[in-house]
């Protein structure tokens, strides 16, 4: 099963990669962009990157890994496609950093164990089959005192739930958003293992893209078209954005959104 789950995301992710012009991939946009909510927390909790070792799974394109690089961060990149792990690589060049890139799944994470100050877990987990061998992964390659970040969607929201249907050719069929019980998983490895959850209201975004843009979820892929927006252009959303903050910490109503950010600590 797990093997045939490896197989089917890398050829996906292979085809992906392979249809994408590194020189177009904005860095900068998906941590700097008034809609990139989740690694602008992320960022705030990480404090400095210079000289931290980083460990990015699943970097996709790479984004995040020439990111933390650009701050200082030596920064090893693990994707089981090694179409992803190739483009990430050549967009570390293209940004005038060096990635280290490894084609591994998470369940098979091939790294020295307690070799890093900091594991990056991108809108990943829920393209893991076997979650339980990956968070214990992420603790064993963890120094005592590391920590971990994670961002990933959730399964309750019935707006994101229609969009996964419409979306078919921009996302692979092997996905399952994270529930309730991927927490009480994360926090099984790390005690102190805390949430954050994003995008309620401020989701009003993506009906704006489908039916005043007339943008088919399937021509543009939603979550990376959100990185091209502007302050000029988000003056609508931004009071959307500011009620979340409430939303987010009403219990119930918080497991409405699109997508939730984790972190802990290696306590031992």
């Amino acid at each position: 099963m797990t093997s045939a789950l490896h197989q089917s995301e890398a050829a996906f992710h292979d085809a992906w990669a392979a249809s994408v012009d590194l020189t177009q991939v904005a860095v900068r946009q998906a941590f700097e962009s008034p809609t990139a909510l989740e690694n602008r927390f992320i960022l705030s909790q990480m404090g400095p990157l210079a000289g931290r070792k980083i460990l990015d799974i699943g970097a996709g394109l790479g984004e995040s890994s020439v990111y933390f690089a650009l701050q200082g961060a030596e920064v090893t990149a693990t994707d089981l496609s090694p179409g992803m792990i190739t483009a990430a690589t050549k967009l570390g060049e293209l940004n005038g950093v060096r990635i280290r890139g490894i084609v591994t799944s998470a369940e098979d994470l091939r790294t020295d164990p307690g070799a890093f100050d900091i594991v990056y877990v991108a809108n990943t987990i829920h393209h893991v089959g076997d979650r339980r061998r990956l968070f214990a992964n992420i603790h064993r390659a963890l120094r005592p005192g590391g920590r971990f970040f994670s961002w990933d969607p959730l399964a309750y929201n019935p707006v994101i739930e229609v969009y996964r249907r419409m979306a078919t050719s921009v996302r692979s069929d092997d996905e399952t958003p994270l529930t309730r019980k991927d927490l009480a998983l994360a926090r099984e490895f790390f005690s102190d293992t805390q949430h954050r959850e994003f995008w309620i209201a401020a989701l009003a975004i993506f009906l704006k893209y489908y039916l005043i843009d007339r943008v088919h979820p399937n021509d543009d892929r939603y979550w990376k078209r959100i990185f091209r927006e502007t302050d000029q252009s988000l003056r609508w959303w931004t009071p959307l954005r500011r009620f979340d903050e409430l939303l987010a910490q009403t219990p119930g109503i918080r497991w409405l959104a699109w997508n939730m950010v984790m972190w802990g600590t290696k306590l031992s």
